[in-house]
């Protein structure tokens, strides 16, 4: 089966360049982008060679993976263009709960809340499944002529494999058990997006994805450990807050909301970090 844009993506003017392999989806969108397209673009490979992660980590997707970046072009607020990452959360989970068979994920997170969801989101941009990491979320950006800017949407997923050795359980569909490819996945997640945007509408519907992102949250009432600038802050993973940073309450009682920082739940959390 080839990639393919669902018909409500299609109808909304999105277009699609799938390619069997690439250096990094993200930095091609973005090279689409200075050479003057006008986004609404999905960009996606099976196999992504130089694919990196936050903080310039490398992000490993050997074939069979889904690597798909979204290219946005806007004249907004680049603060708001930067929730885009939690709208990329949302649709990959719907997409997932769509076409993966609900006998197939169990949910258990060590430390955190127990929920009814198969598939967790942890801030700012990971998903989770059975409380190892499946996917992760890069947003990175440029400045463009006339005061736009453009956003490459990153959302890189473990379809066949997954890292080993990592300071963090890893995991992949294939071993949760799940027979799902990369093209299905894509054709929903093309599909969830289209959804979300609208209902993330420029970032006038941001309370809307909060809430709804609040609900699939992993951790939430749990004991976290942050990690910022080489400093580790641990409290109460309390809410993510109108601008979606992570509000934590630390042992004093006293309320933190952190922009950015690497989480860390349950036994992790209670150890050095």
């Amino acid at each position: 089966m080839a990639f393919r844009l669902a018909p409500t993506s299609v109808s909304e003017g999105f277009r699609l360049e799938a390619h069997d392999s690439v250096g990094s989806t993200n930095t091609l969108a973005l090279d689409h982008a200075r050479a003057g397209d006008p986004g609404r673009l999905w960009v996606v490979s099976k196999r992504q060679e130089s694919g990196r992660g936050r903080r310039g980590r490398a992000w490993v997707s050997p074939e069979g993976n889904l690597a798909a970046t979204l290219l946005v072009i806007t004249g907004g607020e680049l603060r708001l263009a930067a929730t885009l990452g939690f709208v990329a959360g949302l649709s990959l989970a719907d997409a997932l709960d769509a076409v993966v068979p609900k006998s197939r994920i169990a949910v258990g997170l060590d430390g955190a809340s127990q929920g009814q969801n198969r598939f967790e989101l942890k801030w700012p941009n990971d998903v989770l499944a059975s409380g190892a990491k499946l996917a992760g979320i890069l947003l990175e950006s440029a400045i463009l002529e006339g005061g736009r800017f453009a956003v490459a949407v990153g959302i890189g997923v473990n379809v066949v494999a997954h890292p080993a050795e990592l300071p963090y359980p890893a995991t992949s569909l294939q071993a949760l058990g799940a027979t799902c490819d990369a093209e299905t996945l894509f054709l929903a997640l093309s599909d969830a997006w289209s959804e979300n945007a609208r209902l993330w509408d420029e970032g006038r519907g941001l309370a809307a994805v909060r809430r709804r992102w609040l609900a699939r949250a992993a951790g939430l009432g749990g004991e976290v450990a942050v990690r910022i600038d080489g400093n580790v802050v641990r409290g109460v993973f309390e809410t993510i807050d109108e601008d979606c940073r992570f509000v934590i309450r630390d042992g004093e009682g006293s309320v933190l909301a952190i922009a950015a920082g690497d989480v860390h739940f349950g036994a992790v959390a209670s150890a050095q970090v």
